[in-house]
């Protein structure tokens, strides 16, 4: 409401007579103002919540007024609750989902031990020795149950967030994921408790993105019905952040890269949200150390499994007895390297790998391995495995080729590929190394084969486009301007023309690539578009955008007709024209750059006009995300070809005729929006992931169904919109047996 002088006119029909007292009445029907007046002074009224109607006193206006406020309020908090219900059932299909693929149900889990640390030092070791015996005696946690304990440890917690604590394989993903499970399925459609969503810490920079920031950035690119604009202006995403809906679970403190942990610590003890955070121990010490802040949270440990638990998980899961009583058959397989480890746990190799079955990641990738005919004695081989790393190793190296000898059950024979063991883990490998490369956890097809040196992506960037040129125009010249103008012309000039062009443009694209990768003239550039093109209005976006894509688009511009205008003016000087001739062809070239970018810039800021959120009901997977941004990107693309094309090709037309303007109308347009192409997301996926990574042998030809294929095998996981490795100690593995091979001399 806003008071102030009264207008300067007013509309009768909302003045009524004056009442006894001075009082007057007004009526407000269907608008946003009114009038409202107390003997002789007269107020502006202003209501926000549209389509309401009052007439009476002021203080039954008023009255009115602040029931209206009431009832929107209450709208908009429904909203709210509406769209975290949906939140939950998005989070806990995607869970279960992640169950099924990691075969995480099992009738008989593996006990976790934990114990809680003194919330004053939750990041050291020796801090659990100090603890009281209430905090750290604490029972095993069944990770199939409902984890009522460590909930209730959660909701005693008065630091604002809880630490889990533990090695390396020793449980956090599976506890945070059933503990995610646990709350979402006591959450009713009314409840108002947070959703439990997991997000990777990989790939947070906390130098340039805040926490909040990023939580609601990850919730609009997993959760694209969370990207849309709410009632109060915000998207929903950051509605429900901002109002309570989203308990961030942050998985891995550890695999944020070395020198942004002390900062993310920081960030973390200074957030208000209820956090949950899985980490290292010796991460967390080093940022602690490091940054001298001790983290105000309540920690819990996960300890070692114990030789009891890890041999009775195992002798249910592979459904193995002990020898004894009157059996006399001399013990085999599991029953055999279980009554070993029993009754000789210290001799070397049932030392070893006691040791190593002291993780759940060990006993689990132990139990797959060997579930078929493959005989588990091999584990018992000191000669083999010397060392507990050595049978860790064993253990890692055989995920791959264990996964792909699979038929996978959840998948109808016929749709199923069979891929090469081998092949695999190379192609593994390479995506493990390009993520240890690129410091980061997720894979992103929009970023596959950006561990590629700039100048060499610039190289592949140039050399295509310039081929795609040459056969465009080629093709287009010899349908049109070769038959007009005969044989002669092709020996004479043709040729040479497409020849020159083609090295030309290619050379120009090639550049623009590392001038916008390196610059990121108009905003962040190489990233998949959250919008989707639908007609309807939009003058507000072009209002945003017009600039920045002008901009963009200029500079492009700029770098692409410097560097075609001096391939002119150097083709000029052999020719032997004089300096002044070769200024003009570079000036030429330099002004149709500049043109060309202007128009690109113009085209693309008048195209946010059509741009839309894209608002889907369910969760979106990397090839969904990938398919939108393909068909935006085509559809700006086309745009982009029509306007050069036509502008291009009506210049010509007016100078040389119809038929020479058409083909090098034509000739601009599909050219120019070849090379624009490979500026976006979309583009560099199709340049490096679909061309160059599988021509080189890195990755497959058919690189979507290979990732499918492998989150359905279990090697991979898909925690929204990115992949990532099913465990950090798998990828990590890969990846430096990949580099091994690659650095190895020829023989």
């Amino acid at each position: 409401m806003s008071v102030g002088p009264g207008p300067q006119e007013l509309d009768p029909a909302v003045h009524t007579p004056d009442r006894p007292g001075g009082d007057r009445s007004i009526k407000v029907d269907g608008g946003n103002s009114g009038i409202a007046s107390t003997g002789d002074n007269a107020v502006n009224v202003l209501i926000n919540a549209g389509g309401i109607s009052a007439e009476g006193t002021l203080a039954e206006m008023v009255d009115r007024l602040v029931q209206a406020v009431r009832t929107r309020r209450s709208s908009v908090e429904d909203a709210l609750a509406d769209k975290a219900y949906l939140l939950a059932q998005k989070v806990s299909d995607r869970l279960h989902r992640e169950e099924e693929q990691q075969r995480l149900r099992d009738p008989h889990p593996l006990p976790v031990h934990w114990q809680l640390v003194p919330p004053k030092a939750p990041g050291r070791r020796d801090s659990n020795r100090n603890a009281p015996a209430e905090a750290t005696d604490a029972p095993p946690l069944d990770l199939a149950g409902q984890l009522d304990e460590i909930a209730a440890v959660y909701e005693r917690n008065e630091s604002g967030w809880l630490m889990v604590l533990g090695g390396a394989g020793s449980g956090k993903t599976i506890l945070i994921l059933r503990f995610a499970l646990a709350r979402l399925k006591a959450r009713t459609p009314t409840d108002t408790a947070p959703v439990p969503v997991i997000f990777s810490l990989g790939s947070w920079n906390p130098t340039t993105t805040p926490l909040r920031d990023w939580l609601i950035s990850q919730l609009e690119r997993d959760q694209p019905f969370l990207a849309g604009a709410s009632p109060n202006g915000s998207t929903w995403a950051a509605a429900l952040v901002g109002a309570g809906y989203v308990l961030p679970i942050l998985d891995g403190f550890d695999e944020i890269a070395n020198g942004l942990r002390g900062p993310a610590l920081r960030a973390l003890n200074a957030a208000t949200l209820p956090l949950l955070v899985t980490s290292r121990h010796a991460e967390l010490e080093a940022a602690v150390k490091a940054t001298k802040v001790v983290p105000c949270a309540v920690g819990i440990e996960l300890s070692d499994l114990t030789l009891d638990d890890s041999v009775n998980y195992l002798l249910h899961a592979t459904d193995s007895t002990l020898p004894g009583g009157t059996d006399t058959t001399t013990p085999t397989g599991w029953q055999y390297v279980l009554s070993e480890l029993r009754c000789h746990p210290h001799t070397p190799a049932g030392a070893n790998l006691a040791a190593v079955l002291t993780t759940p990641l060990m006993v689990t990738l132990a139990r797959t391995i060997y579930e078929s005919d493959r005989n588990p004695s091999e584990l018992l081989d000191i000669k083999q495995f010397s060392t507990r790393d050595a049978l860790e190793e064993h253990l890692l190296d055989n995920v791959v080729p264990t996964a792909y000898s699979r038929f996978l059950s959840n998948q109808p024979a016929a749709e199923q590929r069979r891929w090469d063991p081998e092949l695999a883990q190379h192609w593994l490998g390479y995506l493990a190394a390009h993520l240890r490369q690129l410091k980061t956890h997720d894979i992103e097809w929009w970023r596959l084969g950006t561990s590629m040196n700039l100048s060499s992506r610039m190289l592949v960037a140039g050399v295509t486009v310039g081929i795609l040129s040459w056969i465009t125009v080629g093709i287009v010249y010899g349908s049109t301007v070769g038959v007009v103008y005969g044989r002669a012309w092709w020996v004479s000039e043709g040729a040479i023309d497409i020849l020159l062009n083609g090295l030309g443009i290619g050379l120009a694209f090639g550049l623009t690539h590392g001038f916008a990768t390196k610059l990121k003239v108009g905003g962040p550039v190489f990233e998949p578009s959250r919008m989707h093109i639908q007609i309807r209005g939009g003058t507000k976006k072009v209002r945003e955008s017009f600039l920045p894509r002008v901009r963009g688009g200029l500079a492009g511009g700029l770098v692409f007709g410097v560097v075609f205008g001096l391939g002119l003016a150097a083709y000029w000087v052999l020719l032997g024209y004089p300096v002044l001739a070769v200024a003009l062809v570079f000036g030429n070239g330099l002004v149709i750059g500049i043109i060309l970018g202007l128009a690109v810039g113009l085209t693309l800021a008048l195209m946010a006009g059509l741009e839309a959120v894209i608002e889907r009901k369910t969760s979106v997977s990397p090839s969904e995300l990938l398919n939108s941004n393909r068909t935006t990107v085509l559809t700006q693309l086309l745009a982009v070809g029509l306007v050069i094309g036509l502008g291009h090709g009506i210049t010509i037309w007016l100078v040389n005729g119809f038929v020479v303007g058409l083909s090098t109308g034509l000739a601009a347009g599909l050219t120019v929006g070849l090379g624009i192409g490979t500026l976006t997301a979309w583009g560099r996926w199709v340049l490096l992931a679909r061309i160059w990574l599988p021509l080189t042998g890195r990755l497959p030809w058919a690189v979507n169904a290979f990732l499918d294929d492998a989150y359905r095998r279990g090697v991979l996981r898909q925690p929204g919109a990115v992949y990532q490795f099913r465990h950090a100690r798998l990828r990590d593995r890969l990846g430096e047996v990949y580099e091994e091979h690659r650095n190895r001399p020829p023989a």
